[in-house]
């Protein structure tokens, strides 16, 4: 990492895996119960290719945040670089909105596995249940603060992580069946899509495996070499779940006929198995309830480092609460996917400027070049599955 910091002290499971939990539920708590129908559709049998591609883009886009965890944090102490102060602060307004239009994705999803287990899950009733829930969160945060609903951000992780666990298994059960009675596995049709189409529709993707950010804004709690490896160690956890996961999801997406909708892994679990139905909607209120509680309170203490502690966290609550009301109302959820992915992508962008800024190595600014070329793409040509 440039040698910003050649020691590198050892840092023991005890350390690491406490400052863990929270990208890791993060990753989670973004995509998996929606990344394979998003991929089904874009790109069919060639999922697991694209879900490789997003993983390499992703992990690349983490060693930049890595590496200002390093590299960038001492320059920004010292506030003797102008630049870079005030690249920095431009990131974390961009992060401020991707929180804001994240909060509004997990409670989407949130409604669409709750409504889908009672066949209400309309465009219409999903928009006013995630109303709902953004109100509730709202006024829990004005009038008592949302800290309190952080501890359950530790449970909601450990029962993901239980029911992707346990879906891997059971799907992977079902293959191996499946081939021993027939012979072969049967994959999704190709949509038909121009090559163009794959390009914006799989760049629209990256809010699946955003989340390993947070390690940087951990600061107070974890020291520098903690964060580095909890950062690096969850993505190589959650990334190779995700594509274990793809692996042995797609050849039940058939049973979709080519209708992909937001909810409908519960459709592919029920087609393996109804009992694993429950579990997988209560992982998937719990976690995604988990997660909006926590990117609300990340998007309000970043708008009082925005503001420099002059808005007050009262007045932060509502202002993120009656935003994420005007986007629950802008479309689908697999909208909101892609106009999470483009808010992401506009923050990691400035991150990049943020390393750019802070390094002399050329061949590392050459890296960081063709990343912010990639997220640069995914910032202006990124769109939904429709």
């Amino acid at each position: 990492m440039n040698g910003c910091h050649p020691a590198q002290p050892s840092t023991g499971p005890g350390q690491i895996i406490p400052a863990m939990s929270t990208p890791l539920a993060s990753i989670f708590g973004s995509g998996f119960l929606v990344i394979v129908p998003v991929l089904a559709s874009g790109v069919g049998p060639y999922a697991v290719l694209a879900m490789l591609a997003i993983s390499v883009i992703a992990f690349q886009t983490g060693a930049i945040v890595r590496h200002n965890i390093l590299c960038a944090e001492p320059v920004l102490a010292a506030g003797n670089k102008k630049l870079t102060v005030m690249l920095e602060r431009a990131s974390d307004a961009a992060l401020v909105l991707a929180y804001i239009v994240s909060v509004c994705l997990y409670l989407h999803i949130l409604s669409a596995f709750a409504l889908g287990r009672l066949e209400l899950d309309s465009e219409f009733n999903k928009s006013l249940l995630t109303s709902i829930l953004v109100v509730l969160i709202t006024l829990v945060g004005l009038f008592g603060g949302l800290a309190p609903l952080e501890r359950l951000e530790q449970l909601a992780l450990y029962l993901t992580l239980a029911v992707v666990l346990v879906l891997i298994l059971g799907f992977a059960l079902h293959d191996v069946d499946l081939f021993l009675e027939t012979g072969y596995l049967p994959l999704p049709k190709m949509p038909d899509r121009s090559f163009w189409e794959i390009l914006t529709i799989v760049s629209g993707t990256l809010i699946v495996v955003q989340g390993f950010e947070t390690p940087r804004y951990l600061g107070q709690r974890f020291d520098t070499w903690t964060r580095i490896r909890a950062s690096r160690w969850s993505q190589y956890c959650a990334l190779s779940v995700y594509i274990v996961f793809v692996i042995v999801t797609l050849p039940i997406v058939p049973v979709l006929n080519g209708q992909y909708e937001d909810n409908s892994l519960i459709k592919l679990t029920v087609s393996v198995s109804f009992l694993l139905s429950m579990p997988l909607i209560l992982a998937a209120a719990l976690s995604q309830f988990s997660a909006a509680v926590a990117d609300t309170l990340a998007a309000v203490s970043n708008l009082g480092e925005v503001t420099r502690g002059r808005l007050h966290p009262r007045w932060g609550y509502l202002l993120v609460g009656v935003a994420t009301l005007v986007l629950a109302w802008t479309g689908s959820t697999f909208t909101v996917i892609a106009l999470a992915s483009r808010a992401f992508a506009l923050y990691y962008l400035l991150q990049c400027l943020v390393a750019f800024s802070v390094c002399g190595n050329h061949r590392e600014r050459v890296r960081f070049a063709l990343v912010a070329i990639a997220l640069g793409f995914i910032l202006i040509f990124a769109v939904p599955v429709s």
